[in-house]
């Protein structure tokens, strides 16, 4: 069973998920396309930062930034050995519902068009392409989708 609940992006299974993922960004794209929040920055008034747990073992991360007009998702990483279980639907349905609950119109992201999985996910769950926002604007290796809620 995986539950998905608020929690701090310090804490040490978070903390190891969240190095994975920023790991692989840099192997994967150059430091001006990387737009990861660091741990400090997930800790921020307008951040929701949710962990997903099976057996007690946090393996999966997703947070919500709270934008002016729109929420936005961060920080979205499953582990490896989680992948195709779940893990990430769950995340991202918990986000929905705390968008919901914030009364934000709509859900953006960026993400790299590397992702694949990452893509499928988004796609799967209603998301569709949309115009670079934000601090995004000179993204080049980015792929942007919204989601109406």
């Amino acid at each position: 069973m995986i539950i998905v609940e608020r929690n701090d992006p310090h804490h040490p299974g978070a903390k190891a998920l969240l190095e994975q993922s920023h790991a692989l960004m840099r192997s994967l794209f150059p430091p001006e396309e990387n737009f990861f929040l660091d741990f400090d920055a997930l800790v921020a008034p307008d951040i929701h930062f949710f962990t997903a747990l099976e057996d007690d073992e946090i393996v999966g991360t997703g947070a919500l930034k709270t934008c002016e007009g729109y929420g936005e998702i961060k920080s979205m990483f499953v582990a490896e050995e989680a992948r195709g279980k779940g893990v990430a639907d769950a995340i991202l349905r918990q986000i929905e519902d705390q968008a919901r609950e914030e009364n934000l119109p709509v859900l953006k992201l960026e993400t790299g068009d590397a992702l694949v999985a990452a893509l499928k996910l988004y796609v799967r769950n209603g998301y569709k392409t949309c115009e670079a926002f934000g601090p995004y604007m000179t993204a080049t290796r980015s792929v942007f989708m919204e989601k109406t809620l």
